[in-house]
């Protein structure tokens, strides 16, 4: 099979075509390079059936070259990032939203599959717990620039059923809660490396918000492994499938048990919302999937517990200060 990644150089796309490979499928990978590194797949530049274009999933000609040669599309390119998105929501929508469009025009010309990455973020300040992949959404006002993420992907899930409704472009919507693993940066405020690297440096380990939030924590190999089954499974298209672990924790307790799992004496620190991020910043108290259609279409549940991702995000880390 030969298989398409956009954002292929970021860190859930890396995992995936790593896995690709491994399995002896051919790989290309598009990004450019925001937030995606040539350190993520720098293992497998020299790999037989593998190349990576540095270039925008806006470059129609580009990406119609890259999309006529593949077996299917995975479109993981996005806006990341709560900080990102916040300080930046021009960037979020044009390419969140852009890109999205471009890609489900050029899979249009020859009717190619594509699995598009949306995310937990449309569930928005819906109280249905857990979410299902039938729920409303429930975005905040447009005044606040921390909802244009949601929306922006809610509206990129609207153009591939429109693209597969009016162009037949058989499209999958999987929509990712916090998935995390070895080689995810903090850089852009993900909190499970940010707290990690904070423990075992002994600084304070920074929670935003009361810490009452409740979060769910997928490995990324779980993810990769869904995202693999459900490009080979012609009844998920024209679906919309949360990926992810319900294992729910709190996020002042997820900061307590990467603290004792390091052994660290580093304080947890509250930090408000407003000093975080910006006056009238909202988050959602919880956030967590059903994840039961995953396994009733794919026959996939999640496998790896919390303490165990909080393990291996901890070596890979303890690996990368030992390097430095």
């Amino acid at each position: 099979m030969r298989v398409f990644i956009t954002g292929g150089a970021g860190f859930i796309g890396s995992h995936l075509a790593t896995r690709l490979i491994r399995d002896g499928h051919q790989v290309s990978v598009l990004d450019d390079l925001s937030t995606g590194s040539m350190a993520n797949i720098a293992h497998l530049r020299d790999e037989p059936g593998f190349e990576y274009r540095i270039g925008s999933t806006r470059d129609l000609p580009l990406v119609t070259e890259m999309v006529d040669l593949a077996d299917v599309t995975v479109h993981l390119a996005a806006a990341v990032g709560v900080r990102l998105i916040v300080e930046r929501p021009i960037h979020t929508i044009e390419t969140n939203v852009g890109g999205t469009e471009t890609v489900l025009a050029a899979a249009s010309k020859k009717n190619r599959p594509v699995l598009l990455a949306s995310s937990s973020e449309v569930y928005g300040n819906s109280t249905k717990f857990p979410f299902k992949e039938d729920d409303d959404l429930v975005l905040g006002p447009t005044t606040h620039s921390r909802w244009a993420y949601a929306c922006s992907k809610a509206l990129d899930e609207w153009l591939g059923f429109a693209y597969m409704r009016e162009r037949g472009v058989p499209v999958t919507i999987c929509r990712f809660f916090n998935t995390v693993g070895p080689g995810q940066t903090g850089r852009y405020g993900m909190v499970l490396p940010n707290f990690v690297r904070q423990a075992l440096i002994g600084a304070p380990i920074t929670v935003y918000g009361s810490g009452e939030q409740t979060r769910c924590f997928g490995h990324v190999a779980d993810v990769v492994e869904a995202l693999v089954r459900l490009m080979q499974t012609e009844a998920a298209r024209g679906q919309v499938f949360n990926v992810g672990n319900d294992e729910e924790v709190s996020i002042l307790e997820l900061a307590e048990r990467v603290r004792r799992a390091a052994g660290s004496s580093s304080p947890i620190r509250l930090v408000p919302y407003e000093e975080a991020y910006a006056a009238g910043f909202e988050d959602m108290m919880r956030r967590g999937p059903d994840v039961s259609k995953l396994f009733t279409t794919i026959g996939f549940r999640p496998t790896i517990k919390l303490d165990e991702i909080i393990e291996d995000v901890m070596n890979h880390e303890r690996s990368r200060q030992g390097r430095e």
